[in-house]
């Protein structure tokens, strides 16, 4: 849903960023790696102290960097199999400290902590199948298969949560941190059974291609 806005931000915001990293000769890479050590400090320091405004503003500040990247390989001429791998490897990286952050928040007992053994729970559920979602996918394709779809794509995923973490801080109202947990592990379990359903029934078309053409060849009598 969100990838609509990705030519936007990367062609119209983000561009000054673009070229001055260019000039400046930095490697995407560089930009991939700074972002994700950004996200994950802002995530596990900030939120398990209950600082969850300034946490997202932080994270804010450097989650960019997932659409700056991809703008300067573009600008660049570079298609890298690492760079693809890299940045693929450091999101998840990046979003288990998100929801890991999150986790921490509700463990603590302080004041400004949310000590929910529930939603601790429910936050490492949607971590958990967080990662699946995407494994899916990339396991699927890796054996030539298709598993796209669903109802939780990774920017989805990402920007709900901080948008809701964010407004909670702003309010003092987590139970907008709840509902959006809530509303993860909904999507997040129907994407995962979606995408294992969707596979299913390919890798039983495939699988009857090859017995048949394992065991239709000409016999002798």
């Amino acid at each position: 849903m969100l990838e609509r806005f990705k030519d936007f931000w990367q062609g119209v915001v983000l561009m000054p960023f673009v070229r001055l990293f260019i000039r400046l000769g930095i490697s995407p890479d560089a930009v991939t790696l700074v972002g994700t050590l950004g996200v994950v400090a802002g995530a596990l320091i900030f939120f398990p102290q209950g600082k969850l405004l300034a946490g997202v503003l932080f994270i804010t500040a450097f989650v960019f960097s997932d659409l700056v990247d991809g703008a300067m390989a573009r600008q660049l001429g570079r298609k890298s199999r690492f760079g693809a791998f890299w940045d693929s490897t450091l999101d998840r990286i990046g979003d288990g400290a998100v929801f890991g952050g999150l986790a921490l928040y509700f463990a603590g007992t302080g004041a400004d902590q949310g000590d929910s053994y529930l939603y601790l729970c429910l936050t490492l559920y949607c971590l958990v199948m967080g990662s699946v979602t995407s494994y899916a996918r990339a396991r699927a394709e890796s054996l030539g298969m298709d598993a796209k779809g669903g109802i939780a794509e990774r920017a989805d995923r990402l920007v709900s949560i901080l948008v809701m973490t964010g407004l909670a801080g702003i309010f003092d109202a987590p139970v907008l941190i709840y509902v959006t947990l809530w509303a993860l592990a909904f999507a997040n379990t129907y994407t995962v059974g979606f995408r294992v359903l969707k596979v299913y029934r390919q890798a039983v078309v495939l699988d009857a291609e090859t017995e048949a053409s394992t065991d239709g060849g000409p016999r002798s009598e």
